[in-house]
């Protein structure tokens, strides 16, 4: 680090991490062979109660195993999973679980549920989160056996769910929640990481060419940045790892100064909101209710 990134008096310690977890290490191998690397090191730290909340946007799966290991899932929680947000027309949706469980039971997904129903209701204050399931139609005969028995176990659950969505729901807002595996999740995450960008340089290959839409982007450019900002990633920062004890945030491996500002915010929004304890409780009320 160079002298000029300290400023005086900033409340910033720095804690020495002797090895590092590469982008395509396989997280059991990390976990075991680096028990200090970054990543180790900042989830030990949480655990030990000398950080609230622990952001990286390294190995995905790294952090998922030392979070699970060192933090221990909240009781009652068979499977945390990742929240991520995804754009609508009239806000913004969690999709849950956006890439740690890639095999998963019915009744995980109902916790999935849950768990995304107690985060849309603190962090953006949603009165009834609507709760969807991922399906390939709204009617509740349609879909394999894993979602046609997650429907029927979510219908009992403690939240608002209004049935099966569509791939072409998401965006219409139709569900402040959505559920789904985490392999659907995750290729639904990276399409959707990939609409700014294609976005951007279709409007500008499209409008510009001559004068006259060259014109027309300058007079435009302020709008069209608007409209290409609700589709970026780096404004909702990371993704909550959602039912382990404690606050993690996973942000992008490419994430900008920007959004790992953003994700350091939501990191906070975390820790201040007490989200760890609401699904504590709320699982827990679940757990002596199917009792």
């Amino acid at each position: 680090l160079h002298r000029h990134y300290f400023v005086k008096d900033l409340p910033i310690s720095i804690q020495h991490a002797s090895q590092r977890v590469e982008m395509d290490e396989a997280p059991a191998q990390a976990l075991k062979k680096k028990p200090d690397s970054s990543i180790a090191v900042a989830v030990r730290l949480h655990k030990e109660g000398k950080a609230d909340v622990v952001v990286s946007a390294g190995n995905t799966g790294a952090v998922m195993a030392n979070a699970l290991i060192l933090l221990r899932p909240i009781e009652g929680v068979l499977r945390p999973a990742i929240g991520a947000m995804i754009p609508n027309s009239g806000g913004v949706s969690l999709l849950i679980d956006a890439g740690s469980n890639v095999d998963c039971k019915p009744l995980h997904l109902v916790q999935f549920g849950m768990m995304g129903s107690i985060f849309m209701n603190q962090i953006f204050s949603i009165d009834r989160p609507k709760v969807g399931l991922l399906n390939i139609g709204e009617e509740s005969t349609k879909g394999n056996e894993l979602v046609l028995e997650a429907y029927g176990l979510m219908e009992k659950a403690p939240m608002y769910f209004i049935g099966n969505v569509e791939g072409r729901d998401i965006m219409k807002g139709k569900a402040d929640v959505i559920v789904c595996d985490g392999f659907v999740g995750n290729v639904l995450v990276k399409f959707a990481g990939s609409l700014s960008k294609v976005l951007s340089s279709t409007l500008k290959r499209k409008i510009g060419g001559n004068i006259a839409g060259g014109i027309g982007h300058f007079l435009m450019k302020h709008k069209l940045r608007k409209f290409v900002k609700v589709f970026d990633s780096q404004e909702y920062g990371g993704a909550p790892l959602l039912g382990v004890r404690g606050n993690v945030i996973i942000a992008h491996g490419s994430s900008t100064a920007y959004a790992m500002a953003n994700a350091i915010e939501a990191g906070f929004k975390l820790v201040n909101l007490k989200l760890t304890e609401h699904i504590a409780s709320q699982i827990m009320v679940f757990k002596g209710a199917e009792a």
